[in-house]
Order: C-alpha cells, then structure tokens, then sequence
C-alpha cells in the first residue's frame, strides 16, 4: 500500500516533462501537431477503420411485428454483398472505363485526372466532366451526403487517400459496386441486374454491364425503362470508353446490341400489415432506417385480413381497426384491397358514427350522477321543428337507461343529451380522446359529427381498460398510460351494463361470441350510408365499419347486420384473454324467442349493479328479452334506409336548448323490441 503514492507520482512526473518538451517546440510545430491530431481523429470519427470494408449500411426500415417477423418494408431495398474479383471481366471493365480508367494505379485522388477535369470543364465553360475517383464515389455514397459543395468535395479527397490506407482495392470496388444507385429505388449492382435485365450481375452481357455503368452518372435520367433513347445512347459511351481503355475492340463495341430489358418480379411488400405500416411512416424521422419494433400483431392482421377478403360486400367498401385495451394496434384493415395509394378507411376517413356515438350521451350523463337504473323518456319529440323518430315502431315510454341504450331509442338519447347539455356531452367525448369537430347542438346525440374509427376504438377501449383516455399507438416505445381512472362502481360497471345490454339483448346480438363476455353497440346513418359495431371481449377492441366512398345510400346496410359478422367472424378467431372488470358474469342467458310478450315483459330493471359490493357486482340477463326481428343480422335486398335509422339534421342546425314536450305514443301489441340498427 506504500508504494501507491510513489507510483503515481512517477505518472505525474513524466505527464510533466512530456508536456514541457511540448512547450519548448517552436509554435509553428506545436501548431501543425495539434492539427495533425485534429486531423486523424476527424478521419476516425467520419469513416472508422472498423467500418471501412464492412458490409452495406441497410437501406429502409422493416417493420417488425410482435413476434419478430418482417411485416412490411419501406425504402431502398439494402444492398447484396458483392465480390468484384468473382464478377466476369467485361462487368468490372465497364465500371472502371467510365468512371476511373487508372483506377489500380492511383491512391484515393487522381491528381492527373483531376487536372484534366478541371481544363476540360473551364475550356467547357461549366461542368463537363467529373475527376472523381472510384474510392472518392465509395466513402462519399458510405460515409458523406450527396450535396454539391466544396465542403463535402474536401472531406471527401481526404477521406479517399484514408479509405486507400486500410482498404485493398478488390474491396474498395466491392464497396463501390454494393453502394451505387440504379434509380427506381435499386442500390448496388444485385439489385439492378435484377430489377432491369432478371439476372445475377455474373450473368449480365456486355450491353447490359455497359448500360448499367452508364446509368451511375444520373440514374433517373438515364433508366431504360422511362428514357430508352438516353439510356442506350451512353451505353455507347461506356462501350466506346471501353475500347478506348483496350478492354474491348472497336469491333465488338460497335457490334454489341442494345440489351432486351426484361424485369424481374418484385419482392412483395410483406406478409400483411401494409395500411397499418402507411399510417406509420409519417411518424418516423425522415432519416430513419433499420428496424423498427411495432405492435401488429401477425395472427390477428392475417385474420383481419382474411374476414375482410371473405365479406360479400359488393360495391361496399369496409375497414376494421383492433387494438388492446392500452391502445396497441393489433390489427388494422383499411380497406378491400391495398394499393400503394390506397385510402386508409380506418385512420383517415372520417364518417358519422352514429349511435356508435352515444356511449358520449350516456357515459355524459352517468358522470353527472344518473345510473343505469336511470329512467329516460322514450316518446314523440319535437325540436324547432325536427321530430327524430326511433327505428321501430312506436315507443315505450319511461324506460331505464340501460334498455334505452340496448334498443338505441333516439329519442332517449336526444333527452339523455339535453339534460346533462349539449357542452357536457362534447367534453366526454374530448375527455375519451375524440378530436373531431362535433357539432354544437342536440343533433350530434345521434352521431352527425365526422369521425375516424380509430378515434371511436380508442374511446370504447377505455371501458375496457377502465382508464382513459386511451390513445392508440403502432410503435411499441409509444405506450402512453391513461391517467384518468374510471370510478368502478359508478361509472364503469354502470357502463359495462349498458354496453353487454347493447351487445346480447339489443341491437348487436349478431356480434355475441362464445367464451368471452361481449361488450358493444352498433351504429348505423341516414339511408344505410355508414353502418358500425364497435365493442371489445376479453383484451381485444375492435370496430368496424361498411360504407361506400361516395356515400351513397346502401339499402339494407345496418350495424347489426355485416359490420357486426365481420366483428364476429374476427373476434372468434383471435387470442383473447379475460379482462379484470368491476363485475363478475356469473349466468349468461340468452334470451328466449317469445315474440308475443309485451314491452312490459321485456323490461331490464330486473339487472340490478347500483346497490351491489364494488367488485361483486352479477349481471344475469333476463329471459323474456324480445327476439331478434326477421333476418336480423344478414343484409336485407330489400329494407330501406327508412326502416333502419331516422333522418338527422345537418351539423350546422341550430336546435334550441329544451324541446317541446310530447306524449309517448302506446308500444305496439308486440313490443317494439331492438330495431336492426
């Protein structure tokens, strides 16, 4: 232990004299040293010799799923290693004759051809012709950008004679040949065999490895595919380059061909996942390549697919969006087909929702202190005129909310809407995540705000959750956590009950699955235009959603009917697990098909939640529920947009604060029952 201090006294000590040998050198030297370390440690952290020679950088990103797998790739495909000593001759040659003929007898820059690209081009009166190196192009395409300034010409002469101090030249050319671009987004000589001729770069002819050559100088301009003339004519350049570097006879270049261009087939974009991977992108950096870890999650996206593909829709288009209860996008369909310009129906389309839309109204009024026991009246009503009807027929008067929400009563929800305020219904829906314009008026009760499914996903995801509000995400390091929690007993098992009353004894019973509990509503707009079933089972929600582009009418087209199958048939198929609610679904009956019993008879106030243990909380569903009308759940041919959903004013309608009050019409003998919604 003694010894310590001496030791380090000694490192001192000659720290000491080495820095005043240091000092006694004149300051030009001490000077020119500095810059000399400067220097060397600039060229190790521009190009590190530990990089030089390596494999090509990737190009592009590839999106990973939850499982590892690639599910798409964007960009530039990465470059194929290449050994030039293995390429045929006349391949290397017709490189090296256009651009650097002394390529084997220079270091990193030509001094002689520099001098003479530089006369040339002042005798030209612009740029001519280029004195650049092979080793130059290398570190400028692997280590420096593209811009033309003098800046970037210096650090690239400086770090061509580095790359030469640790590079052999077979590997420099290698590098060279994996680095160039072919343009229509094809980097190094692999692909541009294959993507222009359907070959391996040992397979190219001389007219094809002289047209390649010649398309390093500008690859867009000179492609053989949307500029022949251009492309062919420097092809004769190469060849001529060729000969007059003794590679080639005058003869065989002038006799050589103009090459067929036959391309190869494309990889194709990825299993699945490509509307999900178009609505990522604009969220990464521009810059970015390599791999990217995101939430798709691969069994569910080819199941979403394969129900989508399988749905007999005709001129319909349909898009479906699924996403874990935290918001991580499982699945995501934007649409029948994919194409590279393909409208995301499911992201960006924005749609009325509509009585997908009044989970806002209930929830709104649960959060000012109703429950589901709640009664509301379901009855005539007229706004200034406007008299919203249900769609069924007559009305049944004092209802509790749960059963206005499984029936989809419109006039209920109108009344839910005016006594909470039409303002208090909009912060909910803001509350829940919803960004959309709504419109300031008792109309958007019944769903005439425009909004995109994922923003309606998000919002019932958090009654799934029991937080909120719950924003959907596709980049795994996005998770963002709710910081709003739901009060379990009064306002999330309130909303439970509304939600499994909708799903199984309302308007969505063609959506129930087995082996989960299901929770949702179904949607459905003026003239069949848009219809909806939004709702999750165990850890998963999911909304879909079938409309046409140009939003004409669909005879027939209701939430209830294909939006809820195809909610269905996808559900059924995917890895679902139980949720932690604030309620235990111990009996489960389906209802029984008595078509003659009243509206009395069907009455849900027998579910009680409201004075039950936080936690312990049963929902057993009544037998006696009306049965589903005729045909429920298919798509009629025939039913008009009247017979589904009523006529709602435009957004901009201005509807006064309290309604007139009207007298509830008598239910018709049979009950009305849930309308195909």
């Amino acid at each position: 232990m003694a010894t310590q201090p001496l030791r380090d006294n000694r490192y001192a000590d000659a720290a000491g004299r080495g820095y005043n040998i240091f000092r006694s050198w004149p300051l030009w030297f001490q000077g020119l040293l500095a810059a000399l370390v400067l220097f060397f440690g600039w060229e190790v952290y521009a190009a590190p010799p530990w990089k030089l020679g390596g494999p090509p950088p990737p190009q592009g990103i590839d999106f990973l799923a939850t499982d590892g797998t690639v599910i798409a790739h964007r960009g530039p495909k990465s470059a194929v290693p290449i050994d030039a000593e293995e390429l045929p001759e006349h391949v290397r040659q017709a490189f090296l004759a256009i651009e650097d003929r002394r390529f084997y007898e220079h270091g990193g820059i030509d001094f002689r051809g520099l001098a003479r690209a530089t006369v040339t081009n002042l005798k030209a009166g612009g740029v001519v012709q280029g004195g650049s190196t092979i080793t130059q192009q290398y570190v400028k395409n692997a280590f420096l950008t593209q811009d033309r300034t003098f800046v970037r010409k210096g650090k690239e002469m400086l770090l061509a004679d580095w790359a030469e101090m640790w590079m052999s030249k077979n590997e420099i050319l290698s590098r060279y040949l994996e680095l160039c671009y072919f343009g229509e987004g094809q980097y190094g000589l692999v692909a541009a065999a294959h993507h222009y001729f359907d070959r391996t770069p040992s397979e190219l002819t001389l007219g094809q490895a002289a047209l390649l050559a010649g398309m390093v100088k500008a690859p867009s301009r000179l492609s053989p595919i949307d500029n022949r003339e251009a492309s062919f004519e420097r092809m004769r350049v190469v060849l001529g380059a060729m000969a007059y570097a003794g590679f080639i006879t005058e003869e065989q270049a002038e006799e050589e061909p103009d090459p067929k261009v036959t391309p190869g087939a494309e990889d194709d974009e990825g299993p699945s996942g490509t509307w999900f991977v178009d609505w990522l992108m604009p969220q990464l950096p521009e810059d970015f390549s390599g791999s990217v870890q995101t939430t798709l999650e691969p069994d569910a996206q080819a199941r979403a697919e394969r129900v989508v593909r399988n749905a007999r829709l005709g001129g319909a288009e349909v898009a479906l969006i699924a996403m874990r209860p935290n918001g991580a996008i499982a699945a995501m369909v934007g649409g029948k087909k994919w194409t590279p310009e393909a409208f995301n129906r499911a992201t960006t389309a924005k749609r009325q929702p509509g009585s997908t839309f009044k989970l806002f109204d209930y929830f709104a009024a649960i959060r000012e202190g109703a429950t589901a026991d709640t009664l509301i009246e379901d009855g005539p009503i007229d706004i200034d005129g406007w008299q919203p009807k249900n769609a069924y027929s007559g009305y049944y008067g004092q209802i509790p909310l749960s059963r206005a929400f499984a029936i989809s009563s419109n006039t209920a929800a109108i009344r839910v809407a005016q006594d909470v305020g039409a303002d208090e219904v909009i912060d909910t829906a803001r509350d829940l995540g919803v960004e959309s314009e709504i419109p300031e008026n008792l109309s958007m009760a019944l769903g005439t705000a425009n909004l995109t499914l994922k923003e309606l996903a998000a919002a019932y995801a958090a009654f799934a959750l029991g937080k909120y509000p719950v924003e959907p995400y596709g980049l795994a390091e996005e998770a963002a956590t709710p910081w709003r929690s739901l009060d379990a007993k009064r306002e999330w098992a309130p909303m439970l009950k509304l939600l499994y009353g909708a799903a199984n004894s309302g308007t969505g019973r063609a959506a129930v699955i087995d082996g989960q509990p299901t929770f949702g509503k179904t949607g459905t707009t003026q003239e069949g235009r848009d219809a909806l079933f939004v709702g999750f089972a165990g850890n998963m929600v999911t909304a879909v959603w079938v409309g046409r582009d140009d939003n004409k009418p669909i005879p027939g087209n209701h939430g209830g009917g294909n939006p809820a199958q195809i909610w269905k048939q996808f559900m059924s198929g995917v890895k679902l697990e139980p949720l932690q609610l604030p309620l235990k679904i111990n009996q489960i009956k389906r209802p029984a098909p008595r078509r003659t019993m009243s509206a009395e008879d069907a009455d849900m106030s027998t579910i009680e939640i409201g004075d039950m243990n936080e936690g312990d909380i049963d929902i057993i569903v009544p037998e006696g529920i009306p049965d589903l009308p005729e045909g429920f759940g298919d798509m009629p041919s025939s039913a008009g947009a009247e017979d589904l959903e009523p006529e709602v004013p435009q957004a901009d309608m201005q509807v006064p604060a309290t309604p007139p009050q009207g007298q509830p019409a008598a239910p018709p003998e049979n009950g009305p029952g849930p309308a195909p919604e």
